[in-house]
């Protein structure tokens, strides 16, 4: 074991030896077990930089290469590889440029520096083993919101079914009437809640029948033919944005992002560089606007699996304003950045945070305002264009409930099953917000010409 990092003889209570063959081992677990074998006296409530303490773990389980007078280094999470340069300070990691300080690729190629060619080592701060930030909960109102979760569904799937218009039904000769809409709506989203096979869906389908959900008994496997209708697309659709509503008033900051569910198809293409064949699961993209409080989403747009993110920030931004939602701020990746995508959030009266690509020039009027903010207020931008992760907490939220995958083998239907799983997304929102804020969901107005209410007086649950 050759130890190539230790701490200033001062530093009494923490011996970190870190060594080259430390592949089996965490580093932070490494630290715990050295610390006089107890963690009861390390302090409370500093936050250390946990990129330093990545940087020790690259440093010790990857190969850092210096060719061409820069640092070769290698991701962590993939088979990416980054330059850095330590004259002056760079690395070509998103991190990097978006915070423009030291990234983790950064501290290991010094570290490395120190460990096999003498050179100078950063000075870091070991005396407490890093603690990443964490976030209160409301357990009271999240076990609330839990053990009440189907029921609470149930019924305000039922309310939001019930208020659709269609036409009654005509009936088709000596054939079977035609399902309303209402039916099918509650039927799939049922389904898609439960996530059983439709064989398996059958128990939950006569519970519903005889709690008087739907109108008449229905065969569970004709939910796969349900979801087979273009019909259905549109008011799938209008339902994920009507289900937002009662969160009008809650939520200001909204953030677009996409994502992919997996089907049980897979595609071939020829890889042009390598010059193989080569195949993969297909993927249904779904694009959605999320709500960074809630989470709830308030527009999708699904077109190809290859579709580009920037032409839909543009419908999902309209959709959202159009169904009355006050958009102060939106913050969105580099995929998003376009002179049109910023001056439309402007001309709505909000401010969308971007980031700038390292190619980015200065130009003129939105795009020149927030270039210099990007570039002088670089840490004050960063607080805003952050809250886009909570689109990411909003997918995972969807994909650990309703699975990440979908069952249906056409493409009407796997696009109507997804729609079908951000809809069972926002209910479930709205039931955590009864519970946590208090608000009641009020999807449809009480009069054919009165205006929808944001919410209804605040009701905390007794």
């Amino acid at each position: 074991m050759i130890p190539f990092f230790t701490l200033n003889p001062h530093q009494k209570n923490l011996l970190i030896i870190y060594t080259i063959n430390l592949v089996n081992h965490n580093p932070l677990w490494y630290i715990q077990m050295v610390y006089n074998g107890s963690l009861g006296q390390l302090p409370r409530g500093v936050v250390v930089d946990m990129r330093e303490l990545k940087a020790l773990e690259i440093a010790a389980r990857l190969p850092i290469a210096f060719a061409d007078g820069v640092w070769v280094v290698p991701s962590q999470s993939s088979s990416a590889k980054y330059r850095v340069n330590l004259d002056a300070p760079s690395c070509t990691c998103e991190d990097f440029s978006l915070r423009g300080s030291l990234s983790k690729h950064i501290h290991a190629a010094r570290l490395v520096r120190e460990r096999d060619h003498g050179g100078k080592a950063p000075t870091m701060n070991t005396d407490v083993i890093p603690k990443r930030p964490t976030y209160k909960q409301n357990w009271p109102a999240y076990n609330l919101a839990q053990m009440t979760e189907k029921k609470r569904f149930q019924e305000l799937l039922v309310d939001l079914c019930r208020g659709m218009k269609e036409e009654q039904p005509e009936k088709r000769g000596r054939g079977r009437p035609k399902t309303s809409m209402a039916d099918i709506v509650f039927t799939c989203g049922l389904k898609v809640y439960t996530t059983f096979s439709s064989r398996r869906f059958a128990c939950d389908l006569k519970d519903a029948y005889e709690n008087g959900h739907i109108s008449h008994l229905l065969h569970s496997v004709s939910v796969c033919a349900f979801l087979e209708s273009k019909e259905l697309t549109p008011v799938l659709e209008e339902l994920i944005t009507i289900t937002s509503l009662p969160l009008k008033a809650v939520e200001t900051v909204f953030a677009p992002d996409s994502t992919g569910f997996s089907t049980s198809r897979f595609v071939r293409w020829y890889d042009e560089k390598y010059g193989v064949q080569r195949s993969s699961k297909d993927w249904v993209k779904a694009h959605a606007m999320c709500g960074v409080k809630t989470n709830v989403v308030t527009a999708v747009r699904i077109e190809g699996r290859d579709a580009a993110d920037c032409p839909q920030f543009k419908p999902l931004v309209e959709a959202t304003v159009k169904s009355g939602f006050n958009v102060q701020e939106v913050p969105a990746d580099k995929a998003y950045l376009s002179k049109e995508n910023l001056e439309l959030v402007a001309g709505l009266g909000g401010t969308a945070f971007v980031p700038f690509k390292t190619n980015s020039l200065e130009n003129d009027g939105v795009w020149a305002k927030m270039y210099h903010y990007f570039q002088f207020r670089r840490e004050e931008f960063l607080k805003h264009y952050h809250q886009r992760s909570n689109a990411e907490s909003t997918f995972s939220m969807i994909k650990a409930k309703f699975r990440d995958h979908v069952r249906s083998k056409t493409d009407v239907a796997m696009k109507n099953e997804v729609l079908c799983k951000f809809l069972c997304h926002n209910i479930c929102c709205v039931i955590m917000s009864q519970c946590e804020l208090g608000i009641e969901a009020a999807f449809w107005p009480e009069e054919p010409n009165a205006a929808t209410p944001q919410v209804l007086p605040m009701v905390r649950p007794g």
